[in-house]
């Protein structure tokens, strides 16, 4: 496990959503995982994936423990919501503190608030409607009127308006402001955008597929 995280630190955050933590020295990835009681072929499934970025995983599709995908996703929501967007706001609120254009620092806050609160409502909207269909479909119960296709049509891409914020803020970010402080800042809004849609693919690509074949199989 040590050696795949080294050769791709970016799967430290799926550590993190599957609830691993460090400090599991020399084990392996399947030791790992069942001292963390994590399904060790969905973890694979998910890292595989992220690390290809390939189609390929839908042959494996059955391999997918579906409780063990819908955990890791809504860590991935809380992990978005209640940690790397507020720290971003935190960061951009230091980095417009010093300037003296009020109102552009006013408008960029603006538009990441109406942000976040577009990313807020596309994450409970699956937290609260999509996970809870899968849950009873899992038990067995039907639900009228929703399947998963419903949501694949209308599932939006929640990175796009990260673009317009990234553009904003290298384009007409005002003067005098801390230039370290905001190219870290800037470093993080990268940084989140890639994450999100890596988070979006894994969506559209291993759970509405696995949900569609658990559908088939009802």
């Amino acid at each position: 496990m040590s050696d795949l995280i080294c050769e791709n630190y970016t799967l430290l955050q799926v550590l993190s959503r599957f609830g691993i933590s460090l400090g599991f020295g020399d084990k392996n990835v399947s030791d790992v995982c069942k001292d963390n009681n994590v399904d060790c072929k969905t973890f694979l499934a998910v890292v595989n994936f992220l690390i290809e970025n390939s189609s390929r995983m839908l042959d494996h599709l059955q391999d997918i423990s579906i409780p063990a995908l819908i955990s890791y996703l809504k860590q991935s929501h809380e992990y978005f919501l209640d940690f790397q967007l507020p720290s971003i706001r935190r960061k951009l609120v230091e980095a417009l503190d010093n300037t003296s254009e009020k109102d552009a620092s006013f408008l960029i806050l603006q538009f990441f608030d109406a942000y976040v609160n577009e990313v807020r409502k596309h994450m409970e909207y699956e937290n609260e409607k999509v996970f809870v269909y899968v849950n009873k479909l899992l038990k067995g119960e039907a639900s009228k009127g929703f399947n998963i296709s419903v949501f694949a049509r209308n599932h939006d891409h929640i990175d796009t308006k990260l673009k317009e914020l990234k553009n904003i803020i290298i384009k007409y970010f005002p003067a005098g402001c801390d230039n370290f402080l905001l190219n870290a800042t800037l470093f993080d809004i990268f940084s989140c955008e890639d994450d999100l849609s890596s988070h979006n693919n894994v969506e559209d690509f291993l759970f509405i597929p696995a949900i569609k074949e658990l559908e088939n199989r009802r």
